[in-house]
């Protein structure tokens, strides 16, 4: 039986696409913060990491699915066919920031990461859960009920937690940004402090590269 080509295309649109290699994957599910928003994409952090596994003696590859101004639902939304497709033996979650700046509710969020978390693990891929802290302006109540959320997931799920992507980038007080390590809009980090933020995921993500 013959099908008509538009069947086919769509039999194939649906399909995961192959998984391409043999080495393990790491897969990196984020917003601007990791699509390298502002800089040449080979200065964002998780092409500094593919450096940093071939240094340590890693046999992984990195995926960059990170896409700017991806919400905690967006990156939901497509993590089913980032994972059929790369099938990853590690996923850093590193959303979240744009749910907080959009006041969408911790709730929502929490809901969201909470599926991702159960998606990656029917794959049997650990998880990196990597936390943020919003603006000062925000106020100090939203801003630990926003942070709590990331906090409470690593606790429920027993997932390795960083609980400030930026920590490496703020001042004495841990909370304010150094200036020179932002571009202009104060949010996205300049290329120079992406080392920083490497130095700040890497002691937490090398113990979930072990035995593959």
């Amino acid at each position: 039986m013959r099908f008509p080509a538009k069947v086919l295309l769509l039999v194939a649109l649906l399909l995961p696409l192959p998984v391409a290699g043999g080495e393990p994957v790491v897969l990196v599910v984020g917003d601007s913060l990791s699509a390298a928003y502002g800089i040449d994409r080979d200065r964002g952090w998780p092409q500094l990491l593919v450096r940093q596994l071939q240094q340590a003696g890693y046999p992984h590859r990195v995926v960059n699915a990170s896409i700017s101004g991806d919400t905690t639902s967006a990156g939901l939304a497509r993590l089913p066919r980032a994972l059929a497709r790369h099938a990853p033996e590690v996923v850093i979650l590193a959303l979240g920031a744009n749910d907080g700046l959009r006041g969408i509710s911790h709730a929502e969020m929490e809901h969201n990461l909470a599926r991702m978390i159960d998606q990656t693990r029917q794959h049997q891929a650990r998880v990196l859960l990597v936390g943020m802290y919003l603006p000062p302006n925000y106020g100090a109540e939203y801003i630990e009920r926003f942070h709590a959320v990331y906090t409470r997931l690593a606790d429920e799920y027993g997932v390795a937690l960083v609980p400030f992507m930026l920590a490496g980038l703020m001042l004495d007080d841990g909370l304010t940004p150094d200036e020179s390590l932002f571009q202009p809009d104060g949010i996205h980090p300049v290329a120079r402090a992406q080392p920083l933020i490497l130095e700040t995921l890497w002691p937490s993500l090398e113990p979930l590269l072990e035995d593959f």
